[in-house]
């Protein structure tokens, strides 16, 4: 059957509405494989996998980085902007209005104990992660050994790039070249894209990165911090979490663990990728604007590694050097999910209904249960039961 080619409009609004109706994390990027190779027939089921497997390799949250692989095999840098934009509008503006309301209703009694269940919810989502990431990618003693050395550092609060630096390293030299469990690359589309739209949005991003420096240096180093967040955060955007909750909390003391949590829980109830907590952190620091920002800077840097890389994702993918480099950077995130875990275990309060909580929602979690419900049911059990 002929692949469909789809108009700048029709990309737009498609990934619209996936971002207003898609929730579950990394399970989103099953709804869009649903929509583009199977409903629309936009691309085969080889060309989406290429697409997965590259956008599992690079720092970003995944989801929203398939949306603009999906934009760019079919149209170009223009078709990979608006489906970019479209699947992450929603997401935007629904986080914005929950943490309008956050503001003003925080210190409410129901949300006070909606909020004290959920960040036992998010224990168990946390980890969840762990477990989800830690099975794909632990399957050698030497995976577990960077893992669990990456887990101490990030524990005693050794800077992220230092860890993953070292875990690069790390896995280049002790670990084994890929063998039959990792993962097969497909092809990724070698059509030529054109570089000059890309380096006109770099010049304006340092432009306006200067403008902010001047202007309003909390503005600056908000979108520095959260472009620094993107672009380390290999293995989708749960892999952000950890990574911003050290530098907005531990770091720079922007927020308490307590509202950082919050922040989490809202994520999870929006449509779209976890990594939109940067707006709720914007707007609780600089409102509107910051909001504005954050989210700009969490999600650019994504955004270009797209575009930018795809083009010679083939030959790189097929060096040992880089699969060994890769796991190892892997590894540490599982280390560093499971440091987070432990700190918002630390965070939340222990009770009987608070440890049953944790336990209820994470066997949920494993037996597959949807994450949004996982939220909702414990919200009303945190209102019915927590005082």
């Amino acid at each position: 059957m002929p692949k469909e080619q789809p108009t700048i409009p029709q990309l737009f609004f498609s990934f619209l509405h996936m971002g207003a109706t898609a929730f579950g994390g990394p399970s989103i990027v099953a709804y869009i494989r649903k929509m583009a190779v199977e409903q629309k027939n936009w691309m085969d089921a080889k060309e989406f996998n290429a697409g997965v497997a590259f956008c599992q390799l690079i720092p970003g949250a995944t989801a929203m980085q398939m949306a603009a692989y999906v934009g760019l095999s079919l149209r170009g840098v223009t078709g990979a902007a608006f489906s970019f934009i479209g699947f992450g509008l929603p997401a935007f503006f629904l986080m914005l209005f929950f943490a309008m309301v956050y503001t003003q209703t925080g210190n409410l009694p129901v949300v006070l104990s909606a909020f004290s269940g959920l960040q036992a919810v998010v224990v168990a989502i946390m980890a969840n992660a762990v477990w989800s990431f830690g099975k794909v990618t632990i399957k050698k003693w030497r995976h577990a050994g960077i893992a669990l050395i990456a887990a101490g550092l990030f524990w005693w609060n050794i800077s992220p790039l230092l860890v993953i630096s070292a875990a690069a390293l790390g896995g280049w030299l002790v670990l084994t070249p890929p063998g039959g469990e990792e993962l097969s690359m497909g092809e990724v589309s070698a059509s030529p894209i054109s570089q000059k739209p890309i380096l006109i949005l770099l010049t304006l991003i340092a432009i306006s990165l200067v403008v902010l420096y001047f202007l309003s240096p909390d503005l600056y180093k908000l979108a520095l911090l959260m472009i620094k967040v993107d672009l380390t955060a290999f293995g989708g955007g749960f892999a952000s979490v950890p990574v911003m909750y050290h530098q907005v909390v531990e770091v720079n003391h922007w927020l308490d663990g307590q509202t950082f949590m919050n922040g989490i829980v809202l994520g999870q109830v929006t449509p779209g990728p976890i990594v939109i907590t940067g707006t709720f952190i914007g707007y609780i620091l600089l409102g509107s604007i910051g909001a504005l920002v954050a989210t700009l800077g969490i999600f650019l840097p994504s955004f270009l590694l797209v575009v930018g890389l795809a083009p010679f994702f083939n030959k790189v993918s097929k060096t040992s050097i880089f699969h060994k480099v890769i796991r190892g950077v892997m590894c540490s995130f599982v280390g560093l999910l499971i440091s987070v875990t432990a700190r918002f275990a630390v965070e939340i309060q222990v009770d009987v209904l608070h440890i049953l909580l944790v336990v209820s929602a994470l066997f949920a979690l494993l037996r597959k249960v949807d994450i949004l419900w996982v939220v909702v049911i414990g919200a009303v059990i945190s209102i019915w039961l927590i005082h």
